[in-house]
């Protein structure tokens, strides 16, 4: 087989239907006849004694069906969406409360479902939710990140849903204790809006025996065990598709309670029922991110080594369990807690508070992130209260290269790692020489400019198992069946073309085949930048398999023993054959060996990959206004093995612009009663092309060695990079004018506010 690596970057074959107007989403694939499905949602953020007249809204024209939290109990529908509950090294676990499909008697959040209004047209569904009367009484809403206040559950005391441990607290106070210096620093990570391209949407389809439902999320699996068994259905009996999807960052990997209200408006009608979220209802009704505060306590020796690292951290739940967000700022935050450096002892303690907003769960980077932002920030703080560079600081700290396999105090191993390397590469690139004189240059134009760095490290999420399937069809082509989803990150292209170059098939014969359930038994989907490395090491595992199943094949056909399969083609000593896969394949066709025609392989990671990098960027700041500019932007990144080269970096630079959004511009907002003050694009900022500068991406790679093809992840690189890089640059500008600390995110309004109170 070709070694791995001959590849070179082609062109992404998705980008023609995509640039054309010809991809397919959930919207473009309503069949005729399809009902259109609208929600009504809850108006208030808390309230108690709900009721629904809806007498009025189910006599209107074209209103097919009107649907009630009592309609779904009276069918057998199960009432409690599936979420994960997070568990501590003591054995604690949050608290498991319910999740209705539609509320019933109790609201929690503006934008809840209330109930699902199925019509000939949207606009008919749509006059129909307003006819619905909604009674309920308002109650105050607890939005306070803090314990107590107006109960979100009954079960959840205080409305303490996770009270979260990991580490050592007896050593890090030991090491406290005996610490030269110490550094403290609290963290706010502002709440954002996931705002994909495509909003959330699906299509439920009941036939009378079996169920379909297409929607665009990031795994199909997940879904389609759910609906059975929340609709009291065998598993057989659901299909799942995803089609095109645009855009999902982690916001779409979760189950929501449309899926569920959808699949069964189609079993009671027998018709397809299809609901296609808009923006605004999408701002109150997709998941949140982020919305926490930490606070990171570092302990040094008289050398300026980490002796110990403590956070304490509470974040935003929101009213429900979403299905990953216990496990967001506790578990997954704790994969990097102690970042790149070799720290003894670290204790993480998290509270996960409920309140009366949208629920939080994963976005680009789920809890990495947070931590290492927090990290990184306390990091340049530490720096500066010590009286040295920021490189250096992180030089002293850094976790060796002869220290791996490394295990970190969060338990976690790493499997290799070169950061002084990638750090050193960054520093020359960057011209950090040569920085004082831009500032200058910067100052003698009236304006702040400032150096920011963040060293980061990202833990590869998601199942580490994963299969792959290759089919010979009769007209020569080839498919590639694949567990993971794609949500435009380009895997048709990576996928085809690696298959392409172990096996010498032509990249434009080669279809790969995902987002079906029926067609594909298992997958782990798309999430925690696994895709591209799990399902390539399936994949190679598969054609391993196959070609050693045509060599045998071929050896029974007459050819002499070692039938070997070099550059493509399959030789034997002595003979002067030669076969290609796809001969071999119709040569075995021909025999009557339609075995040989399709080849499957589970394949299980022996570890995970921690991506790495160097981030630096330098920012402007214009003192009379307060507004910031990022002047110049450069990621060194540790990816290891680049599968292909241009769609890394695009992964990197989109994860860098996502980490500016919320580093400057994004910021979701209640008020004291709990309705969203951002729910449209008026009001909730989004980073536009003339925001960024052009981003610099550099690969610096240490090949994995977790996986046989030297892999790491790539798709949330930027983003965990780029937070701490953009506010330590900001800090670095402001402090001249005493400035001595700033939160997320950096607006103009803020920086200053920030200003003047420091001149005062």
């Amino acid at each position: 087989m070709r070694a791995f690596g001959q590849s070179q970057g082609v062109k992404r074959r998705e980008d023609l239907r995509f640039l054309t107007g010809s991809g397919r989403y959930v919207a473009d694939t309503l069949p005729p006849g399809c009902l259109h499905a609208v929600f009504l949602r809850a108006p208030v953020a808390h309230a108690t004694g709900l009721t629904l007249d809806v007498a009025a809204a189910r006599a209107m024209s074209g209103v097919a069906l009107v649907l009630t939290a009592g309609d779904l109990r009276a069918a057998g529908v199960t009432q409690g969406l599936w979420a994960v509950t997070a568990r501590d090294q003591r054995g604690q676990r949050g608290v498991a409360t319910r999740r209705p499909v539609l509320a019933e008697d109790r609201v929690r959040h503006v934008g809840e479902p209330l109930a699902l209004i199925a019509a000939e047209t949207r606009d008919q569904a749509l006059d129909a939710a307003e006819a619905i009367g909604v009674a309920y009484d308002e109650a105050p809403a607890h939005l306070e990140l803090a314990p107590g206040g107006p109960p979100v559950h009954p079960e959840a005391a205080d409305n303490l849903a996770v009270d979260w441990l990991l580490g050592d607290p007896e050593a890090v106070e030991t090491a406290f204790a005996r610490a030269a210096h110490v550094t403290r620093l609290t963290v706010r990570q502002n709440r954002v809006a996931v705002a994909s391209l495509e909003a959330r949407a699906c299509l439920a389809d009941w036939d009378g025996q079996r169920l379909h439902v297409a929607f665009n999320g990031q795994g199909v699996w997940t879904l389609k065990r759910e609906l059975a068994r929340m609709l009291g259905l065998s598993e057989d009996a659901v299909q799942v598709t995803t089609p095109d999807v645009g855009g999902g960052f982690g916001m779409k990997s979760m189950i929501y309670p449309e899926h569920f209200a959808v699949a069964q408006a189609s079993r009671v009608l027998g018709r397809p029922v299809a609901w296609i979220s808009d923006r605004a209802e999408a701002m109150v009704s997709d998941n949140g991110a982020r919305d926490l505060d930490s606070l990171a306590e570092l302990a040094f020796d008289a050398d300026h080594r980490v002796l110990a690292y403590r956070v304490t951290t509470r974040s935003n739940l929101g009213a429900y369990n979403s299905q990953f967000g216990q496990n967001i700022q506790s578990e997954l935050f704790s994969k990097v807690l102690t970042g790149v450096y070799d720290i003894p002892c670290a204790e993480l303690r998290v509270q996960g508070i409920y309140t009366h907003t949208t629920p939080v769960d994963a976005y680009r980077g789920a809890g990495r992130p947070e931590a290492i932002t927090l990290l990184e920030r306390a990091m340049d703080t530490a720096a500066r209260e010590l009286g040295l560079s920021p490189f250096d600081l992180r030089r002293r700290n850094f976790i060796a290269p002869d220290s791996f396999p490394y295990t970190t105090p969060s338990r976690v191993t790493y499997d290799v790692g070169d950061f002084a390397r990638v750090l050193a590469r960054a520093e020359g690139l960057g011209d950090v020489a040569g920085f004082e004189q831009r500032r200058r240059a910067s100052e003698s134009s009236g304006m702040l400019r400032g150096l920011g760095l963040c060293y980061y490290i990202e833990s590869i999420l998601g199942d580490d198992t994963e299969g792959a399937t290759i089919e010979f069809t009769e007209t020569g082509d080839v498919r590639l069946y694949v567990g993971t989803q794609s949500n435009g990150q380009g895997h048709e292209t990576v996928y085809a073309q690696y298959l392409a170059d172990l096996t010498g098939l032509s990249f434009d014969r080669i279809e790969v085949v995902q987002g079906d359930s029926d067609r594909i038994a298992t997958g782990g989907g798309t999430g925690g930048s696994r895709s591209v490395t799990v399902q390539s090491v399936a994949t190679l595992g598969t054609v391993e398999q196959m070609v050693a199943a045509f060599a045998a094949f071929l050896e029974t056909e007459g050819e002499a023993a070692p039938v070997t399969f070099e550059d493509g083609i399959f030789s034997a000593p002595g003979s002067n054959r030669r076969l290609t896969l796809l001969e071999a394949a119709d040569l075995a066709r021909a025999q009557g060996r339609t075995d040989l025609l399709r080849h499957e392989k589970r394949t299980r990671l022996p570890g995970r990959s921690f991506p790495n990098g160097a981030h630096l960027c330098e920012v402007e700041v214009d003192p009379e206004t307060g507004a910031l500019r990022l002047d110049r932007y450069l990621a060194v990144d540790d990816l290891g093995t680049l599968m292909h080269p241009q769609l890394a970096e695009g992964q990197v630079h989109g994860g860098v612009v996502q980490g500016f959004g919320q580093a400057v511009v994004e910021d979701a907002r209640f008020d004291a009663d709990g309705q969203l003050l951002t729910g449209s694009f008026m009001d909730y900022a989004m980073p536009r092309a003339a925001d960024l500068p052009m981003i610099r991406f550099v690969s610096e790679p240490t090949p994995s060695r977790n996986n046989p093809i030297g892999m790491k992840g790539c798709g949330e690189a930027g983003t965990v990079g780029a937070l701490a890089a953009i506010g330590n640059a900001a800090l670095d500008a402001l402090w001249s004018r005493g400035v001595r600390h700033v939160d997320m995110p950096l607006t103009p309004q803020r920086i200053w506010g920030w200003l003047q109170d420091a001149r005062r």
